[in-house]
């Protein structure tokens, strides 16, 4: 009887045969072998290598019937093929506002097969519903923000595709994760090594982690295809766009208590003869505070330092100014603290966006951002991904992490091209003779 393959339970059952392959594990009590989910296409090539016929009973699915009236400019038409001639897996990095979305929709509407769609936020799994549906006749599942439909397209959260990941793994043979870098930390990791999906591909700005954890995701989705810098684009397809830097001084209060504090932190690494290279040695140093009441004291007070030096009073100068500069201009204004947006916020009389904001007012704020009610916003991080942020033309970092990620998101939130063809223009705002200096350049 020929070998047959079946899902079950997040792993591929292979009955009649145990390939000789390292990642499959014979089962003595049913005289079978079973193998992750997400090998389902490398045990297929095994198979079909040493010309074995085998029973593939792993979907059950049919075709879905898919147009769309898009028109694939020529570096996502490039990007499309190199995904293809990857034997449809692999990651695609591009720019904010390159059109990853319209990509991924054409890649659906080639292969035309059942598709699940996984996003990290609410904002994200409605915005991809209303592009779905103006594209496809059908039904638009979803799984995520209280509701729990499955369809042959669906879109759900990572958070309910990680609960259900088990039940969904044979019910989509094409699978495409959306900021697929959110897919790197462990628990996520399990929705893609549960899904049999043969054809994977992930969606970002910023495809690398400083942890590491891309390398696990070009193994559960594929290597990176695509790479295009906002550069590559910028003038054509994105608009040009400059980046300044603006530095301010501590003022001489602020600067005692900065090198009071920073000096603490210092000199506790000195003492202990502890060497910050990587976030790796950072984290140890954390875990490491919870039993030496020192490693807490120098951690707070290099806490207390960042916040001077990130909320320095003269940073709020440069910002009235640049508001004034561009009072025809759209506006974002980014900051690292909850509590400096809500001080910018009542000072400049800017409407707010934090993780506070619930769901309907960060709407309609952003509505009258679109709509011109509002031209000018200050938010922390929420804007950073995972929200259709209306078009602006000039974006403020009063303050930031070193993240490289970060910054890219940050700077693709205003290169969409405008209808005048005007430059985009980012001001980093800096606190000089600060460690402030050391972070803006490392995520450059």
């Amino acid at each position: 009887m020929a070998p047959r393959l079946t899902y079950e339970d997040g792993t591929i059952r292979i009955d009649g045969i145990v390939p000789d392959l390292p990642f499959v594990e014979r089962d003595p009590r049913t005289e079978t072998a079973r193998a992750p989910a997400f090998r389902y296409p490398e045990l297929r090539a095994w198979l079909d290598g040493r010309g074995i016929e085998y029973a593939d009973e792993v979907f059950d699915t049919q075709s879905v019937a898919f147009e769309t009236a898009y028109e694939l400019r020529d570096y996502q038409r490039d990007a499309l093929e190199a995904w293809r001639d990857a034997d449809d897996r692999g990651v695609l990095e591009l720019p904010t506002g390159s059109g990853k979305t319209v990509i991924a929709i054409a890649a659906l509407a080639a292969l035309a097969v059942p598709t699940l769609i996984v996003v990290p936020t609410i904002d994200l799994l409605e915005q991809w519903r209303e592009e779905l549906s103006r594209e496809y006749d059908g039904p638009v599942g979803q799984l995520g923000g209280g509701t729990q439909r499955i369809e042959p397209i669906t879109v759900s959260t990572y958070d309910s595709a990680y609960l259900r990941g088990a039940e969904l793994g044979d019910r989509f043979e094409f699978v495409v994760f959306d900021e697929v870098h959110h897919l790197g930390g462990e628990g996520y990791q399990e929705i893609a090594r549960l899904l049999a999906a043969p054809a994977r591909m992930g969606l970002t700005a910023t495809f690398e982690r400083p942890d590491g954890a891309h390398e696990s995701v070009a193994d559960l989705v594929g290597p990176r295809v695509v790479g295009i810098d906002p550069e590559e684009l910028a003038g054509d397809h994105l608009a040009a766009y400059d980046i300044k830097r603006i530095e301010v001084a501590l003022t001489p209060e602020e600067r005692e208590v900065y090198e009071r504090h920073q000096g603490t932190f210092t000199d506790y690494l000195q003492q202990s003869n502890i060497q910050l290279r990587s976030g790796e040695d950072y984290r140890k140093l954390v875990m490491r505070s919870g039993t030496d009441p020192a490693a807490r004291e120098a951690l707070l007070a290099k806490q207390r330092a960042r916040e001077v030096m990130m909320n320095a009073d003269r940073k709020l100068e440069v910002l009235a100014d640049l508001l004034d500069r561009h009072a025809e201009d759209r506006i974002i204004v980014f900051t690292a603290f909850t509590d400096l947006v809500y001080r910018l916020s009542e000072r400049f009389l800017l409407p707010a966006i934090t993780h506070e904001t619930g769901a309907d007012e960060r709407r309609e704020i952003l509505r009258a951002f679109r709509n011109g009610t509002y031209s000018r916003i200050v938010t922390a991080n929420v804007l950073d991904e995972g929200v259709d942020v209306p078009d602006a033309n000039v974006a403020v970092l009063l303050s930031g992490s070193g993240s490289e990620r970060e910054f890219t998101q940050r700077l693709g939130r205003i290169l969409r091209p405008t209808a005048d063809g005007s430059r985009a223009l980012l001001y980093e705002v800096v606190t000089e003779e600060t460690a402030e200096q050391r972070v803006a350049s490392r995520r450059r």
